[in-house]
């Protein structure tokens, strides 16, 4: 009597608790209790449905079914829906009957809440205490716990039971076996479980469609979507967001747009992750304004729809649109979230917009997005390439935990901005930290290296990755090809890019890049004749390489070869291509072919305007050197620090002193400080114009002087035989920079124009003594397709004797007409 005493009073605080909130009439008659508590749990929820769901267990508790276990079974799977495994795995234990549903709901429960090693536990449990066989649903929940685990040893002992018990055909195990075995690059292994299958789900289709192009294999995805087609399976929305992946990866337009009037036909069927997929497509097929129409047309949008026409602006340089996306989804009150905000620095990054990039800092700050990584590394870079390095360091040092990812960032950010000394330091500490330094860390380091030109650091990092074991992949190969190479080791860049087994296009045009930038012109039209017997097809970058050596042979026949081979494959409208034809064009002495390139040029950026002002200004044409500079300003694109260069080389060939110092002067309005090549013209221009006094106190207010402004001065006293203030420059000019034979020449030559002979002699023992040695003069001629080059003094040549004998002849000709040799520019001993 007491026990039922007490247990009236539980069970009426239980109801006098439960009444106000969810009235239900009581249960009577024990025959029906059952199935009128099994009904009232099928039932929805009202309020907390954890709560809800303990109430009546509560009341079956009390009503003696604690033991029952179908009614068990229901709560386990309602507790776990409702998000507390924890109380499902207590009534799991307190269970004294257990049956196959059972077993299986608790399996499937630790699965899907991720919890996959407890998943695994309580199967090996339920094979050793259980005499019955696991179902298809229990073997779907564990093969899907190893496929998270990626247990491969213990999917393959599942797989034998699975033949064991029959479920090998059946398709809710087929497609969990296929899942695991296409995440574990097995995909052969998952094809003939697929094949095999009588019966195929929209998910089994899903899930091998998913696999190959998740391994780069989006051909065979689209080949089983019209497969599929051909069934009674209807695609649903995950199968078409796997098909539209594929046709991303393939860049296959005509196919994403298929399954894009697929997705119309359907009309209503299909949701806003079919939408968010086709836009993703459109943005990396480079259709921006279609994935942009696509986005404004669509009536329901969540955030990740935002996120990726966001991340599809910036991914095309679309940078604006993307800030004022960014702008219009905060606005409109939606939370960004972690992507969107490093999406959008990466757009401020490229556009140099510094006080937008702050604004997205400080709403990172607001929705306390400041502990995410991305964010944060994001901020590195952004800051980096706005040149505040100060404020990358300081979003470095606040981040609670770094990574080698963050670590690179910002020495990235210090090589960017040549700061070899901090980016060295702060590998340093990576190192100190035991962080393992990625291919990426080596090829900033390298930037660096090679942008400062230190040789004997590039080797280092060399060494250290070959001593860390490090891959050394196609990014890093090109990368130390790059260094070596800018680093006049052209020998060790060839040793280093014959070694490597994989080269794409990417490794040639570093190795072309190389020859062309050390003037090994010949090396380089070799290696191009080796590049067209290979896979890789040259690109945009390897003519500018080709077309850069052209110049440098002033071969004007090998730079028009070069260029009708750009028009063939379509390469000729390129602004980096545009620059380099140009350029090309001028140093080979052709204006013409210079000024139509340019005029047909689609793109005229700053390089563009620049070789075409030089163009002029190198061949004495300052007028239209002038005028260039004025249609330059007018079309409004801003001139730089070499535009300026060119100007003023104009100026000094015309001797337009006047618009020459109204052109300096000019500078400081578009944000161009004077540098050392502006003050070298400057002195140059005053120097020949009679000025030679005004050009040294111009020198002489510089903040630091260079030899180079000096031997300005020297040449313009040597063309006006001004020897005291000559005599002072080339002084100047030797103190900063004893080891230039330049000075001394020019010097040498205004002594010799006044027949002091004994000065001339006294220069040469000078640069004897100091090891001074001159510059051997050098040119070349281009005859029946081959690069005949001439040193002074030099007699290698295979028919110098021939040659030598036709000078000689011609010598004896010009002076038996009157003709007497000009000394004064020769150099003692030149020619002995």
């Amino acid at each position: 009597m007491t026990v039922n005493k007490q247990s009236f009073k539980f069970s009426t605080l239980v109801s006098a608790v439960l009444r106000p909130e969810n009235p239900w009439p009581p249960i009577h008659g024990r025959l029906n209790q059952r199935n009128e508590f099994a009904k009232l749990l099928r039932q929805p929820a009202l309020g907390n449905p954890l709560l809800h769901y303990k109430a009546i267990h509560a009341r079956i508790v009390i009503s003696g079914f604690q033991s029952d276990t179908y009614l068990s079974n229901i709560l386990i799977g309602l507790f776990s829906k409702s998000g507390c495994p924890s109380s499902a795995r207590e009534l799991f234990d307190k269970m004294s009957t257990k049956n196959l549903a059972t077993w299986s709901s608790v399996i499937s429960m630790y699965t899907q809440h991720g919890y996959n090693e407890e998943a695994i536990t309580v199967f090996l449990h339920f094979t050793r205490s259980s005499d019955e066989k696991p179902n298809e649903f229990t073997l779907a929940s564990i093969i899907r716990a190893c496929t998270q685990l990626c247990g491969i040893e213990r999917v393959a002992q599942l797989h034998t039971l699975v033949v064991k018990t029959g479920f090998d055909l059946d398709a809710y195990v087929g497609t969990s076996l296929i899942d695991f075995y296409s995440k574990n690059n097995e995909i052969e292994k998952a094809r003939i479980i697929f094949d095999d299958l009588s019966y195929k789900s929209a998910v089994t289709w899903t899930t091998i469609i998913t696999g190959y192009a998740r391994i780069g294999m989006a051909e065979v995805s689209l080949q089983l979507f019209y497969q599929m087609r051909e069934t009674d399976v209807v695609p649903d929305r995950y199968v078409l967001s796997s098909v539209l992946s594929a046709c991303s990866v393939l860049g296959f337009l005509g196919g994403g747009k298929q399954i894009h009037a697929y997705v119309l036909r359907r009309g209503t069927e299909m949701d806003v992750s079919v939408g968010n997929v086709l836009i993703d497509f459109y943005v990396k097929c480079g259709r921006v304004r279609v994935a942009q129409k696509l986005f404004d047309q669509m009536a329901v949008k969540n955030v990740i729809s935002w996120t990726t026409m966001i991340s599809g602006y910036m991914q095309n340089s679309f940078d604006w649109e993307a800030m004022k996306l960014f702008a219009s989804m905060n606005r409109l009150g939606w939370k960004l979230d972690g992507f969107s905000c490093t999406s959008i620095l990466t757009s401020c990054a490229s556009l140099k917009a510094v006080e937008q990039g702050r604004q997205v800092h400080a709403y990172s700050i607001k929705a306390n997005l400041e502990s995410d990584e991305f964010v944060n590394n994001g901020l590195i870079d952004m800051y980096s390439k706005c040149n505040c390095l100060a404020d990358a360091r300081r979003a470095f040092d606040g981040m609670a935990y770094h990574t080698v990812i963050s670590y690179n960032a910002m020495i990235e950010g210090y090589s960017k901005q040549e700061k070899l000394y901090e980016a060295l330091d702060l590998f340093h500490e990576m190192r100190l930290r035991s962080f393992q330094p990625s291919l990426l860390t080596f090829v900033s380091l390298l930037g660096v290296s090679a942008s400062l030109l230190t040789l004997q650091l590039s080797k280092q990092v060399h060494g250290l990755i070959t001593k860390l074991g490090v891959s050394l992949d196609i990014f890093a190969g090109s990368a130390l090809i790059d260094v070596y190479s800018k680093c006049s080791s052209v020998e060790d860049a060839r040793l280093l890019f014959e070694e490597m087994s994989d080269k794409d296009i990417v490794v040639w045009n570093a190795m072309l890049s190389g020859y062309a930038q050390q003037w090994e012109n010949e090396e380089a039209i070799k290696l191009y004749l080796e590049l067209q017997l290979s896979i890789q097809k040259p690109n945009e970058y390897t003519f500018v390489a080709l077309i850069t050596a052209a110049s440098n042979l002033a071969s004007l026949l090998l730079g028009q070869q070069f260029h009708n081979q750009l028009v063939k494959t379509g390469l000729d409208f390129d602004p980096f291509i545009t620059n380099a034809l140009v350029d090309m064009y001028a140093k080979c002495g052709s204006i013409e072919g210079a000024r139509k390139i340019f005029d047909c040029a689609a793109q005229r950026d700053d390089v563009c305007w620049n070789s075409m002002i030089s163009t002029y200004a190198q061949h004495g044409e300052a007028e239209e050197a002038l005028v260039m500079f004025e249609r330059m300003i007018e079309g409004g694109v801003k001139p730089n620090y070499v535009t300026f260069i060119a100007v003023l080389s104009a100026c000094v060939h015309a001797g337009l002193v006047e618009v020459g110092l109204h052109h300096f002067d000019s500078m400081s309005k578009f944000g161009v400080e004077p540098g050392t090549e502006h003050y070298a013209c400057l002195v140059s221009l005053m120097g020949r114009a009679g000025r030679l006094f005004e050009a040294k106190d111009i020198i002489e207010k510089m903040p630091i002087p260079a030899a180079i402004v000096w031997r300005s001065l020297l040449s313009a006293c040597r063309i006006v035989g001004e020897i005291e203030l000559g005599k002072y420059a080339a002084e100047m000019a030797i103190s900063i920079d004893p080891k230039d034979s330049g000075s001394y020449v020019l010097l040498s030559n205004i002594f010799a124009a006044r027949g002091m002979w004994t000065e001339v002699k006294s220069i040469r023992e000078r640069m004897d003594q100091d090891g001074v040695v001159k510059e051997a003069g050098c040119s070349w001629i281009e005859l029946n397709n081959e690069v005949h080059v001439f040193v002074a003094r030099d007699k290698t040549h295979h028919q110098a004797d021939l040659i030598w004998s036709n000078l000689d002849s011609l010598i004896h000709h010009i002076k038996g007409i009157g003709y007497v040799t000009d000394t004064t520019t020769v150099l003692m001993n030149d020619c002995g």
